[in-house]
């Protein structure tokens, strides 16, 4: 593979997860590529699952990043999606197949040969990706989404992962219609875009939570028109047969017959956290109410330029925490905890990303 241009960035080496700076070489750029200066990038639990080979596919030094935020400073012939000085996203894919049924219906991030902004693999020249950890990026233009004026970056750079990750099935199962009842499980960086999101569609939006003091935050903060502690029988006995959806974002091992209990006849939970153990769904939850439970990861591109629309429209953004690349490691050991409210974001372009080691 030809050499590119020279990037710097921080890189896990191995599954210690540490990331140090690291200088790399991006691709050349191809027709209809566009080269992206990086300004802000999120950190997420799918970053801490790759950076430290928990689902055993780490291909070190292993730069992550996939919630990107920067603007476009040069483009190659073929792109007619964008310029220079345009502000663009990049999401959790760079790249498809861009022919099987999938793509073809929009559905790019369901591609048997989806290549990941990091750690993937790239169609073309089989180099591996590296992510939005590092000042550049170059990116197919189809895979470049455009972040509306109205939102600020480092707020916005969140919703390429955990923005369409609860809007897609919001909208794929008609849990955005106003007047339905949803109830999202869970108020972390997925949760509390749900609550977001379902409150600019003109939903009721309960939110159930195993800890009671986040009662306050959900109802006063995020605007949220009920509050259910989960591990509360009573309440959730109350709250029976009452919601049209629930948007389940708990990636911790979790019961799940109480929550279908709280859908209406017919009702739909879609689940997007990934517990490592398998959920126990009983058959006898799901026939006598009709109910339905189904899976989403994330969406399409054209989904994803239509939520970072509705959220420009809503002026609708991540609640973020702003960090140097100085502090990354301690930002993930506190992720890691949950010590956050509710996206620890990277300011790139304003840190020293220093040297390789």
């Amino acid at each position: 593979m030809a050499e590119g241009m020279e990037a710097h960035g921080w890189a896990a080496r191995d599954a210690s997860g540490h990331l140090s700076p690291f200088n790399f070489s991006r691709r050349v750029q191809r027709d209809g590529d566009v080269t992206i200066k990086v300004l802000f990038c999120g950190l997420c639990h799918t970053d801490l699952h790759v950076i430290k080979n928990e689902w055993g596919n780490a291909m070190y030094p292993l730069v992550p990043g996939h919630e990107v935020v920067g603007v476009v400073t040069d483009v190659a012939s073929g792109v007619t999606k964008f310029k220079a000085g345009d502000t663009v996203g990049v999401g959790y894919f760079v790249d498809s197949c861009r022919t099987c049924e999938s793509c073809s219906k929009g559905y790019e991030s369901y591609c048997p040969q989806l290549v990941q902004t990091s750690n993937g693999i790239d169609l073309l020249d089989g180099s591996t990706t590296q992510g939005g950890f590092s000042d550049v990026l170059i990116v197919s233009q189809g895979y470049v989404v455009r972040v509306p004026e109205t939102l600020s970056l480092d707020g916005a750079a969140p919703l390429l992962c955990a923005g369409i990750t609860v809007f897609s099935p919001m909208v794929q199962y008609g849990l955005n219609a106003p007047g339905k009842h949803l109830g999202v499980v869970g108020l972390g960086g997925l949760g509390h875009m749900g609550v977001k999101f379902g409150k600019a569609f003109g939903m009721t939006v309960t939110v159930i939570s195993t800890s009671p003091d986040k009662r306050e935050e959900a109802l006063d903060r995020l605007g949220a028109d009920a509050f259910l502690v989960s591990r509360d029988p009573e309440q959730m006995k109350a709250a029976a047969s009452t919601m049209d959806g629930i948007i389940d974002t708990v990636s911790a091992e979790h019961p799940v017959e109480a929550l279908l209990e709280l859908l209406k006849p017919m009702g739909q939970m879609v689940i997007v956290g990934l517990p490592a153990k398998p959920l126990e769904v009983p058959a006898f939850s799901l026939v006598a109410g009709g109910k339905r439970v189904a899976g989403s990861g994330g969406g399409g591109i054209a989904e994803c330029q239509a939520m970072l629309d509705f959220a420009g429209e809503h002026g609708i953004t991540a609640d973020v925490e702003v960090v140097g690349m100085d502090y990354v490691n301690t930002a993930i050991q506190r992720l890691e905890r949950n010590d956050v409210r509710y996206r620890f974001v990277v300011d790139v372009a304003g840190s020293n990303l220093g040297v390789s080691d």
